[in-house]
């Protein structure tokens, strides 16, 4: 197992830079002019302002040499400054990783505790009322645009119900707590700020909910499918005939195993959910990378584009790799070659 990591860990950094190339290449591909978002509008039309622009950002160099640019410096640790924020684009992700990876967290765990739970409740109850209940459920939460289920969520409990805060992390008054770990929800138990800390997580309940809802139905469907053949082995049978309860049959016995495949999924869908935020954040005002990501596409903001795909496929390959490791933990007869 330890040169399996080992493997994958040596093989991360040139996964990234292939990754880096293509963001690279393709950026450079797409129509459009970058200045617009670093000369301001009146002085376009300025041939020596917009000459020291090209200059300062290196976009006067011919392809090859801004391409040989940036991979060298992103050797170094440097993904560049943003043409919007001014800032480099490394600061820029930490700042606003921290926010995505609090929603993320929340999503997951809300998707993995009711998609296991309704699965469970489907299979043991198949073909019944329960069973219908919770797939249809699941449906409509893998069917519905998140971004129509954010509006539509945020208007009833919002709007017209007022259970929930608004969007953003905190109401608008509020100050937010030390930065420790940036998770608002942590930092303020930390401080020992209870009255803050019910706040955040007021504001983080529904676009927690919004994102994971899409990730429940598919854990449903497979918690589903894999308890209703693990509930027909032969094990299965030996158990009740030694006059096990049907509790502890589907929890103990069953659902240990049936959980076994489901843990690929989960893995897949944290870093799925890490990239895929764009539209709850959007929709929630959520300060996060996949608000950054849809701010810098619209100003063509190329480093902080390709800092953002650093960062989602970095994602990736640390899901997939412990996703890996935990099927293998899971199930010993899995050997990691």
């Amino acid at each position: 197992m330890l040169r399996f990591v080992l493997r994958r860990v040596i093989a991360t950094p040139l996964l990234l830079l292939g990754v880096a190339t293509v963001a690279f290449f393709l950026s450079q591909m797409t129509k459009g002019d970058p200045l617009s978002a670093i000369v301001p509008e009146r002085q376009m039309n300025n041939p020596e302002v917009v000459a020291a622009a090209k200059q300062k950002w290196g976009l006067d160099k011919s392809l090859p040499e801004r391409y040989a640019l940036y991979i060298g410096n992103l050797v170094q640790g440097d993904l560049g400054t943003s043409f919007s924020t001014r800032r480099p684009v490394s600061a820029d992700l930490a700042d606003r990783l921290p926010a995505t990876f609090e929603l993320v967290l929340a999503a997951m765990s809300f998707a993995t505790l009711f998609g296991i739970a309704l699965g469970v409740v489907a299979a043991r109850y198949r073909d019944r009322a329960a069973d219908y209940l919770a797939r249809m459920f699941a449906l409509i939460g893998s069917s519905l645009p998140v971004f129509w289920s954010g509006l539509l969520l945020l208007f009833v409990f919002s709007v017209q119900l007022g259970w929930l805060p608004g969007p953003g992390r905190l109401d608008a008054r509020s100050v937010a707590p030390p930065g420790i770990t940036g998770l608002y929800t942590v930092d303020a138990l930390l401080a020992g700020d209870l009255p803050l800390f019910i706040e955040a997580l007021h504001h983080l309940l529904l676009p927690a909910v919004v994102l994971g809802w899409s990730v429940v139905g598919v854990i449903v469907r497979l918690v589903r499918s894999s308890l209703l053949e693990v509930l027909g082995q032969d094990y299965i049978r030996t158990a009740r005939a030694k006059g096990a309860g049907e509790k502890r049959v589907m929890l103990h016995h069953a659902l240990r195993n049936a959980l076994i495949p489901t843990l690929t999924i989960i893995g897949f869908s944290f870093a799925y959910l890490i990239t895929g935020a764009v539209l709850t954040e959007t929709v929630f005002s959520w300060p996060g990378i996949g608000s950054y990501a849809v701010s810098s596409a619209r100003s063509l903001d190329f480093p902080a584009i390709i800092g953002v795909t650093l960062v989602g496929s970095l994602a990736f390959l640390l899901a997939n790799l412990a996703t890996d490791l935990a099927y293998a933990l899971a199930n010993p007869r899995v050997k990691l070659q």
